[in-house]
């Protein structure tokens, strides 16, 4: 007889007590079994209890397999006990509408690559366009931008293979409720491509940088197995629309494929893109993002207001949130423990920053984003209008910086002054910088509701005002600019053209883009079956 599973949550285990043996030893007191009766035990979730720094816990919800499940159960009168339930991913059934062409994908970054992994599974045979280089070319391009400051205005920390989280602390965390297990298989996926496997029940997941880059390729590898194709430094310059039906797209200025689905997995930095589709009429509106600053800080610092004294528990992130007087919200964002502050940019003479970490998160300074909401009440209602307002900090932070990241300790920000020199704190960064006033790339109501933040902060974080805590801008593509309209079939108002991923403002993340690709290909299924 198939043993069905059981699923306990709310285990608790202090760190230092923290094995396997002991888990099993908790599970069968729980159960009121003995350690023998479990036949398999599986880690579900796992988070961290650090309310109490002298006392902090792992907090376990499992699935195990017992003999006599259904005897065991009947005897159980908790709500943190009940069978496993059916947590399996399903693919919708194809539609009958005959596709002539392959459906085309712009942009393999998360979006892009698990739409085409899926649409290739059940034999679409999808072609990937991607504007930037293979991951393995892109990464020597960007670590040669680090060391000389040459910018491939094609090939950057935004474009190319794998996307802009290539470059980013691989953060797989999310928000959004997963009601269709998609999360579930997406993880299963990215574990198969060499992803670690614990990313399929720690709390706050993540890849980093250097591990993300090899699972991209191999899943790059299964997709052309499967009968996908990808064509690199191919940029998509044109499209034709015939009957509000596209039916034609131009790489480069040049070459010309026929098209009846194009899924536009761009990135929220395709700007010239979004002018593109705004000069096509395809229905674009501006939507709400949010700019500021890179913060960074000893990683010990972040460890110490987290975990107390715990010898065991480090690499500590945070979350912070603050409404300043100005009626501004104010956050932390891409946290990145024991990471590198980017240089960012993807345009000529303007300049952009971010945060990326390795796997290990092993510098020595934890870095994040501390940026202000804006709307259309600060940059206007035309639909490309916030593009223009990023692309206005980021000129002034390239003239600032003189091409190099600006910089500034916290105390010269508050003071309005350029630093001259580094305290205790050594910055960890990847590309050229040089000390400026940040206060000159932001408008007054921007740069005093990150000084109210920073200074809450500090009673949430001992020492996050510190006064040689270093500043670098500036923080600009935190989200995507724009949306564009789809309606309930994922579809423009153009047939046949799909807004997909965090570009075209329906995503936010790695994940929650990589899950966005997965609708946009179950949409099309629904539809259409391949050739």
């Amino acid at each position: 007889m198939l043993l069905k599973m059981i699923r306990i949550r709310q285990i608790k285990i202090k760190v230092e007590e923290d094995c396997t043996e002991k888990l099993k030893e908790k599970v069968a007191t729980k159960l009121k079994i003995k350690k023998s009766d479990i036949c398999t035990l599986k880690i579900n979730k796992r988070s961290i209890d650090a309310r109490r720094k002298t006392e902090i816990y792992f907090v376990y919800e499992v699935d195990v397999r017992v003999i006599n499940e259904k005897s065991i159960l009947k005897k159980q009168n908790n709500k943190d006990i009940f069978l496993t339930p059916d947590e399996e991913y399903y693919f919708p059934k194809r539609g009958t509408k005959l596709l002539n062409t392959r459906p085309i994908i712009v942009g393999s970054g998360p979006a892009g690559l698990f739409c085409a992994y899926f649409l290739a599974l059940y034999g679409y045979k999808p072609l990937i366009i991607e504007r930037g280089e293979p991951i393995e070319l892109r990464v020597k391009t960007v670590e040669n931008f680090f060391k000389t400051n040459q910018l491939n205005l094609e090939s950057n920390v935004q474009f190319g293979e794998g996307g802009a989280g290539t470059f980013s602390d691989g953060k797989l965390n999310t928000l959004v409720k997963d009601n269709g297990f998609r999360q579930k298989k997406l993880f299963e996926i990215l574990v198969e491509a060499g992803a670690p496997r614990d990313i399929t029940y720690l709390n706050k997941p993540h890849i980093g940088t250097d591990l993300l880059r090899k699972v991209i390729i191999n899943l790059r590898n299964k997709i052309i197995q499967m009968g996908g194709e990808f064509l690199y430094n191919s940029c998509l310059t044109d499209f034709t629309i015939k009957n509000n039906q596209v039916v034609e797209i131009e790489l480069n200025k040049k070459q010309k494929l026929p098209c009846e689905i194009l899924v536009l997995a761009i990135g929220n930095s395709a700007r010239d893109t979004f002018e593109l589709l705004h000069h096509k009429n395809i229905k674009i509106k501006a939507k709400p993002f949010a700019v500021g600053l890179r913060i960074e800080h000893p990683q010990k610092l972040i460890d110490q207001a987290q975990y107390g004294a715990n010898k065991i528990l480090n690499r500590a992130s945070y979350k912070l949130v603050y409404q300043s007087t100005e009626k501004r919200g104010v956050y932390s964002f891409c946290m990145c423990p024991g990471g590198y502050v980017i240089n960012a940019s993807s345009e000529k003479n303007r300049l952009a920053v971010n945060g990326m970490s390795n796997y290990d998160r092993a510098s020595l300074n934890a870095n994040s984003a501390i940026v202000v909401t804006i709307s259309d009440k600060d940059f206007g209602s035309y639909p490309l209008a916030g593009i223009n307002y990023q692309r206005q900090l980021e000129e002034r932070a390239y003239k600032l910086g003189q091409g190099k990241i600006p910089i500034q300790l916290y105390k010269d920000y508050k003071n309005n002054k350029i630093s001259n020199s580094f305290g205790q704190i050594k910055p960890v960064f990847k590309g050229k910088y040089t000390f400026a006033n940040l206060n000159e790339i932001f408008p007054d109501y921007i740069n005093k509701s990150l000084k109210e933040a920073i200074e809450y902060f500090a009673t949430r974080i001992e020492g996050f005002n510190k006064d040689d805590v270093i500043l670098a801008g500036v923080e600009s593509r935190t989200s995507s600019p724009i949306r564009i309209e789809r309606d309930a079939n994922f579809m423009s108002n153009i047939r046949g053209i799909y807004p997909c991923g965090e570009g075209s403002g329906y995503a936010g993340g790695i994940t929650t883009s990589a899950i966005d690709g997965m609708k946009i290909s179950e949409a099309i299924a629904k539809i259409y079956s391949p050739k």
